[in-house]
């Protein structure tokens, strides 16, 4: 659980920044912002904050768990309509301007409380918490290391059970299965596993296909951990690769270890994505790496900030983002290698342990 003290710099930081868009309270939706506002990790929940009060609301399912998660907020049990049980905590407080997240709600769900809050204006706040959220604190930073933990664990466990014969899916059965074992409520996405020619889709998910000898293997998974998620990606081989694998296996390499070392506070995400890619382009397979070199990551599997060629956003100490460059030669296969790191100084932490150097099984 979330300690009082994490959870009251964040409700502070919030309300500052509530305060400088000059709005009188927010109406909170969004899954990931309400747990990240206030430790409660239910389902269903909406928030109301003002500068002095927040307000939980939910139904009787989550009342006792909310309690308890969430011992900032008073928490409501709201009525059949949680639109009138708002517009009470509204007009008691004497709310007339209501942040909301223009950026996650719904036109549909925009009118339905717009006709209900008829004397209140509703101003959009865009991504005000997720921005929040890009900087993690100690809690965050120590939950999301151990569910780094847990997907390197897997990893390691994975390769002594891949040999011919098996399928993709068996390899992510695995993988999966191992890193609840380790601690992890599931994984934080669907499990990547592409294997021979498939490896040349970014995003192949586990198929039937049966591993062969020559076969070029990418995984891509990650643990969800108390709710944060991890990130790995790791490409092996079974039996002697194609040299022209180990090849764009080093130069993928090269270009992971390049950018690790550049991802540092200052950079935008487009500087830092340009160091894979150029490294990528310069040996000759630009077109093939057609993806972004890595994202942010938290309560979400893809947060901000983005290291892509329209990153713009500046990286800043203890954000923590992916760094994943590929190629991908259709008919050939492709090679992804990625970790998950925390933005330090000019020393990135590098949280994934996995080997990266060429793994032949």
């Amino acid at each position: 659980m979330v300690e009082k003290e994490i959870l009251s710099n964040r409700l502070n930081t919030f309300r500052e920044e509530l305060k400088k868009l000059g709005q009188d309270g927010a109406l909170i939706t969004k899954r990931e912002n309400y747990m990240y506002l206030s430790g409660f990790s239910g389902t269903s929940a909406n928030l109301v904050i003002t500068s002095k009060k927040a307000y939980l609301l939910t139904d009787f399912r989550y009342v006792e768990q909310s309690a308890v998660q969430a011992p900032l907020f008073e928490i409501v049990e709201h009525k059949p309509d949680i639109k009138d049980t708002i517009l009470e905590i509204l007009d008691s407080e004497g709310i007339k301007n209501l942040g909301f997240e223009d950026k996650s709600l719904t036109y549909s769900e925009y009118k339905s409380f717009s006709c209900k809050f008829r004397d209140i204006e509703m101003e959009g706040i865009g991504s005000v918490v997720e921005s929040l959220r890009s900087i993690k604190d100690q809690y965050e930073i120590e939950t999301i290391t151990k569910a780094v933990e847990i997907a390197d664990g897997a990893f390691t466990h994975v390769l002594g059970i891949i040999k011919p014969g098996i399928t993709e899916l068996d390899v992510a059965a695995e993988l999966e299965y191992k890193m609840k074992k380790l601690g992890a409520s599931g994984a934080s996405f669907e499990t990547i596993v592409a294997s021979g020619l498939r490896s040349s889709m970014p995003h192949g998910v586990a198929s039937e296909k049966k591993l062969e000898i020559g076969d070029t293997i990418t995984m891509d998974f990650g643990a969800l951990y108390n709710h944060y998620c991890s990130d790995i990606t790791r490409t092996v081989f079974l039996g002697q690769p194609d040299k022209k694998m180990v090849d764009i296996y080093n130069i993928v390499l090269e270009a992971q270890l390049s950018s690790v070392r550049g991802a540092i506070q200052g950079k935008t995400g487009r500087e830092v994505d340009k160091i894979g890619r150029d490294i990528i382009y310069g040996k000759g397979f630009e077109g093939k790496f057609g993806h972004g070199l890595g994202h942010g990551l938290g309560l979400e599997i893809h947060e901000n900030p983005r290291l892509s060629p329209s990153g713009d956003k500046i990286l800043k100490n203890n954000m923590a983002v992916t760094v994943e460059p590929g190629i991908y030669v259709e008919g050939l296969g492709g090679v992804r290698i990625e970790d998950t790191i925390i933005i330090r100084d000019d020393n990135p932490l590098v949280l994934t342990r996995s080997q990266k150097d060429l793994i032949i099984l």
